[in-house]
């Protein structure tokens, strides 16, 4: 029997799950529960992460240059979401030393555990779960449902793609170049989340038609270690049963940052209003109460007040770092 699971995943956050008696193909866990709040019906949060591994060839584990938090509150039937830039100046929570880098280093230094750390230590919320795909799984997942159809606002070219603007269908290559191209988009990294997330509402609205319904087991065996969750199959069972109508109501955001120049490299720095603006309306729909962020990133921040009051067209601001952190850009 297909379950709902399948839909709701799909649009919170473009991950495939069926029920099956296998265990899911988990790359960084041991698949066991990391929470109960699935198991008492209460809102809970998931982190989504779109690796860059499975395309040109790379087989590493690679950055998490997607990166989504998103809350579900059954009794208001809401989902809120929030991407994340992945250039964004972040701790890395969990390494062994202080360490201050772009947020999208924390999946290839310490899997989804530093990655779930780090966001909920920059947001000021609990992480309770995560979905990691790679890039392979978002064109496997395309040529499933034939293809999509976008509009796309700018003329698109990637990889030896190009997807001229206007309106086009595309298959799963076209697609992942439509996914992942940003320095041809003025808006950057902030063009592609809303890119990406114009092909996640494509690809569900195709889901939910009986034709595709009923081949998804296809599609998740097809997927395979393109996947990696710490949700149990118990745990999707729950959300079928509790959280259902959490799709009825969804609400995707994006956290913008200030371009700063750190280290010869580009970082997003992002305003310690925002970060707390989002944390606000992020614990809310946690039925959490708000909580002053004071954190690394805030911190930093304080002492670069005229970072932010400086409004000057420059480019790429300097942005000091406190010599008690540093940045490594190994990664």
């Amino acid at each position: 029997m297909l379950h709902f699971i399948v839909v709701v995943l799909l649009a919170i956050g473009g991950v495939f799950i069926y029920r099956t008696q296998q265990s899911l193909n988990a790359l960084d866990t041991n698949n066991k529960s990391v929470s109960t709040k699935i198991k008492d019906g209460k809102p809970f949060s998931i982190l989504l992460l779109g690796a860059d591994t499975g395309t040109d060839g790379r087989v590493d584990r690679g950055n998490s240059d997607t990166m989504m938090l998103l809350t579900l509150n059954p009794k208001k039937k809401k989902t809120l979401a929030y991407s994340i830039p992945r250039d964004a100046l972040a701790e890395m929570i969990g390494d062994k030393t202080k360490n201050v880098q772009k947020i999208n280093a924390a999946y290839n230094i310490g899997l989804s555990k530093m990655a779930k750390s780090t966001v909920g230590s920059m947001l000021g919320v609990p992480v309770d779960y995560h979905i990691a795909i790679n890039m392979e799984a978002l064109e496997k997942t395309v040529n499933f449902v034939g293809g999509i159809t976008v509009t796309s606002d700018l003329k698109v070219s990637f990889d030896g793609v190009t997807i001229p603007k206007g309106t086009h269908h595309l298959n799963g290559k076209q697609a992942l170049t439509y996914a992942r191209m940003r320095y041809q988009d003025p808006r950057g990294d902030y063009g592609r989340q809303i890119r990406q997330q114009q092909i996640l509402r494509a690809v569900v609205k195709k889901l939910e038609t009986p034709k595709y319904l009923v081949k998804v087991p296809d599609l998740i065996k097809s997927l395979g270690n393109d996947i990696s969750t710490d949700l149990t199959t118990s745990e999707i069972d729950q959300i079928v049963l509790k959280y259902h109508g959490s799709s009825k109501k969804m609400d995707f955001n994006q956290i913008q940052g200030q371009t700063a120049w750190i280290n010869e490299s580009s970082y997003q720095v992002l305003p310690t209003e925002t970060m707390q603006n989002a944390s606000d309306k992020l614990r809310e729909n946690l039925g959490l109460k708000k909580q002053k962020l004071e954190n690394t990133e805030t911190k930093l921040n304080a002492k670069n007040k005229s970072f932010f009051e400086n409004d000057d067209d420059t480019d790429y601001k300097t942005y000091g770092l406190d010599t008690t952190y540093y940045t490594n850009n190994t990664y």
